[in-house]
């Protein structure tokens, strides 16, 4: 067996917002990976305009800073569960990982997911206590939260002998004592060094790499990223590609590119142990292996967990449909998504009876969301119905998912969150008090019970809630659920609100829209306090008459529309209603129009 000592491949996993992306920005200015007087924005790893705006990191990012005449790759995963796919596949490439965890908020929902994948493969774990310097932090106590972590996930005897490093990602120093004030991330380099175990395999064995990853370029098409796992490739050697179904073809390398620090440098050559970026495969799938012709060995890749949350995507057919997409049709919408799931290995897409209906499956709303988010960006109009789980038959019984929900609130909250919480359905696990005035509550709850419930808990905690979900399990079905006890305002007909009719309506809920915005007939443009849907006439305007009584026209006073996000819009759909997303719209609707038509229906069903 070869060892390639001048070699490092390590992965940084954590929890959402423990300060992944800002560690690497820091570990990439301290190489000299940028000149000194180079300007670089802050999260240099998020990339994606989405990643920017919102602050997480959706996409996993593969960087090499060098230290010590060693390369060190390292990729940068994102915390969210609902991109748990993207995670589970980087971990294919890397021989040990970095576990950063907060020293204020300690172990989360996500660092227990992150770490339990990396363990079951068997990495080796270097534990980073990050933002030490944060009021209130407690690094001693985070260690031993960690350790019993560790324990309860089942870690063997090397794993549980874990070194910690402590950091503070934004100051930009680590340390091996969390009393000393630290002068560099020298110590984190040296732990890598010294605890990532180095590439080892057969540098002369037969060529073999694992792709875990694809890109997309439009002047070279699909790039694979992948590991050499055994021998050597070169630009021009001819590979057998083994398909996950069980098919083989041969391709050749065009292009073979190695990363250095945020860019990709073209190279003749890679061998054991090296990530690399592969050009020339068009039909290559994430999960393949690559081989030598002549020896013809594919390798196994992880199982991505299923998807728990589904939706329908389907052509806008209502009254202002093609106005401001691109792409409108139905075979747009189909390539798209389809694109889409060769590179999100979470994803699935089937096709249903209707030619232009597609049910879309994911890991969760926000997963869904971002996708939604993206193809608006890029010209695509459609509609989406509100996302539903999805159910699995387990030994002849019906069964749902159960999220495992994390929430820290201020005590004096606690009450209106577990009042809420066990109208759906939320089975209480653990509850503990923290010395700042804070509460930590564990649940299980079924997915359903969580739809919806993000703006509810904001509003009751007055913003100052953290709550964090994790998929748990499947179990037998907990009963019916009333999520939304909330009806609808809906506009009346087709025009343009005028403030007169708004001014009538806002007695009868809270509203979507100001005056001059364009609506159609089956609307929604308000949320209503009762249960029932509301029609109202926002488009009348006042009639004129030939007297004039003193103070009869002073300025009517509107109440501000409140706007919804993509997200609230998602959250607050029934399964009635559709949401049109356009380039520069969000219009909920229900999916009937007509007042009429919707009344036949609702008889019909009684």
């Amino acid at each position: 067996m070869d060892t390639r000592n001048e070699l490092r491949n390590v992965a940084i996993i954590a929890h959402v917002d423990h300060g992944k992306t800002t560690l690497v920005d820091q570990l990439l200015r301290q190489s000299g990976v940028f000149r000194s007087n180079e300007e670089v924005e802050e999260r240099v790893m998020d990339s994606n305009d989405l990643e920017r705006e919102r602050g997480i990191t959706i996409l996993s990012k593969n960087t090499a800073v060098m230290y010590d005449d060693v390369k060190i790759n390292i990729v940068d995963t994102p915390g969210h569960a609902d991109f748990g796919g993207e995670v589970e596949r980087i971990l294919m490439m890397v021989d040990g990982v970095l576990l950063l965890v907060d020293a204020f908020e300690g172990c989360m929902p996500q660092t227990r997911f992150v770490l339990k994948k990396a363990l079951g493969l068997g990495k080796r774990p270097v534990v980073v206590v990050n933002k030490i310097d944060r009021p209130g932090a407690r690094p001693a106590e985070v260690v031993d939260e960690v350790l019993d972590l560790f324990i309860e996930l089942g870690a063997n005897e090397d794993q549980l002998d874990f070194p910690v490093v402590y950091a503070s990602g934004r100051d930009g120093y680590a340390t091996n004592d969390p009393d000393e004030e630290g002068k560099d991330m020298k110590p984190l380099f040296e732990a890598i060094l010294k605890y990532i175990p180095a590439p080892h395999g057969e540098m002369n064995g037969p060529a073999q790499v694992l792709f875990s990853n694809i890109d997309y370029d439009d002047y070279v098409g699909r790039i694979g990223i992948g590991r050499v796992e055994r021998g050597q490739i070169h630009v021009n050697d001819m590979m057998t590609l083994c398909h996950r179904d069980g098919t083989t073809h041969n391709e050749r390398i065009t292009k073979l590119y190695q990363f250095e620090g945020l860019k990709r440098v073209e190279v003749d050559s890679a061998k054991l142990g090296d990530l690399v970026a592969v050009s020339g495969m068009p039909d290559l799938n994430i999960g393949e292996t690559a081989c030598d012709p002549e020896h013809v060995e594919p390798l196994p890749f992880v199982k991505i967990d299923e998807p728990t949350v589904s939706m329908m995507f389907m052509v806008n057919n209502s009254p202002f449909a093609g106005r401001e997409g691109k792409f409108v049709t139905s075979r747009n919408l189909r390539d798209r998504l389809m694109k889409e799931v060769e590179t999100n290995v979470a994803l699935r897409v089937e096709e249903t009876d209707s030619a232009d209906t597609f049910k879309v499956s994911g890991r969760g709303e926000l997963h869904l969301s971002i996708l939604i988010e993206e193809m608006r960006r890029q010209g695509y109009e459609f509609q989406v119905s509100s996302p539903v789980v999805i159910f699995k038959e387990i030994d002849g019984k019906r069964c749902e998912p159960i999220e495992l929900l994390m929430i820290e609130v201020p005590d004096n909250y606690v009450g209106a969150v577990m009042e809420k919480l066990g109208s759906r359905k939320a089975e209480i696990v653990n509850m503990g008090t923290r010395d700042t005035g804070m509460t930590h509550l564990e649940f299980r709850i079924p997915a359903r019970g969580l739809m919806g419930y993000r703006q509810e808990f904001l509003t009751d905690t007055n913003g100052n809630g953290i709550m964090n979900n994790l998929f748990d399990s499947y179990e037998p079905y907990k009963g019916d659920l009333t999520v939304r006890n909330t009806g609808s305002l809906i506009a009346y007909e087709n025009g343009v609100s005028t403030g007169y009719g708004l001014w009538y309506a806002q007695d009868r809920g809270r509203l979507f829209i100001g005056p001059g915005t364009e609506v159609y007939e089956g609307m929604v443009v308000g949320v209503s306090p009762k249960s029932d849907d509301i029609v109202v006439n926002i488009c009348k305007k006042k009639h004129v008459t030939n007297t004039r009584a003193a103070g009869s026209d002073e300025a009517l006073k509107l109440t501000p529309p409140s706007i919804p996000s993509l997200e609230q819009c998602l959250e607050f759909i029934k399964e009635d209603e559709l949401l049109e997303v356009t380039p520069k719209s969000l219009r909920m609707r229900k999916k009937t129009l007509n007042k009429e038509q919707r009344m036949k229906q609702t008889s019909r069903k009684k």
